[in-house]
């Protein structure tokens, strides 16, 4: 069955919560973090922290920047590399280092405590503003205000806004590839399917300027 940008929108809004925020106040950040330790997780990190930074904001595009992201997220991520529902050469090998429960939640929650990622300058980009806000696409629906997220005990979908470009175009291709599908509903695909690689250079170009 072909679906159609109105479904999509609708399932979206089904799944989605309603409201947005985007801060870093002590209770946001007691919120995201979770029933992890992130003082136990900034020491259980270490390997982690050499390609995603010592405070999850990692200067290569190749990984992405996990500052001020859900525990929650990514917590099932790295269950999902190591269950091999999601594979990655690099970070599947690495999530198999990672056997234990409490070590995951306590890396999660390290990354999480951090301030959010965010870019080092604004960028402008009217055709990729335009798609993030169309409510046919769903972007803000689901990633929140500036693609900071929703209410920060919402870790369905993750934070995106500061995240690298590259980094956020190469996910949306995988996702219109079914190369990854792991995404909650199956929603990313459904999205990606209906953008042009153009479009995905819009989106990622301005949401990565947060």
């Amino acid at each position: 069955m072909k679906l159609n940008h109105k479904m999509v929108s609708m399932t979206i809004i089904l799944l989605a919560a309603t409201s947005a925020y985007a801060g870093d106040s002590a209770q946001h950040i007691k919120l995201r973090v979770g029933p992890g330790d992130p003082v136990a997780g900034k020491e259980k990190s270490v390997m982690c922290q050499g390609c995603h930074g010592e405070d999850g904001n990692s200067s290569s595009d190749d990984y992405p920047k996990l500052a001020g992201q859900y525990a929650g997220y990514i917590f099932k991520q790295i269950n999902d590399f190591n269950s091999g529902v999601r594979e990655d050469p690099i970070m599947s090998a690495m999530a198999a280092t990672v056997t234990d429960k409490q070590d995951l939640l306590d890396i999660a929650a390290y990354f999480a405590s951090q301030n959010q990622m965010k870019s080092d300058r604004a960028v402008v980009n009217k055709a990729g503003e335009t798609r993030f806000w169309d409510d046919t696409n769903g972007c803000v629906t689901c990633h929140g205000n500036k693609g900071k997220g929703l209410a920060p005990n919402q870790h369905r979908y993750p934070v995106i806004g500061g995240q690298h470009k590259e980094y956020l175009i190469k996910q949306l291709k995988n996702f219109k590839s079914h190369a990854r599908k792991n995404d909650p509903g199956g929603v990313m695909g459904m999205v990606a399917g209906f953008l042009s690689e153009k479009d995905m250079e819009d989106v990622a170009s301005y949401i990565s300027g947060f």
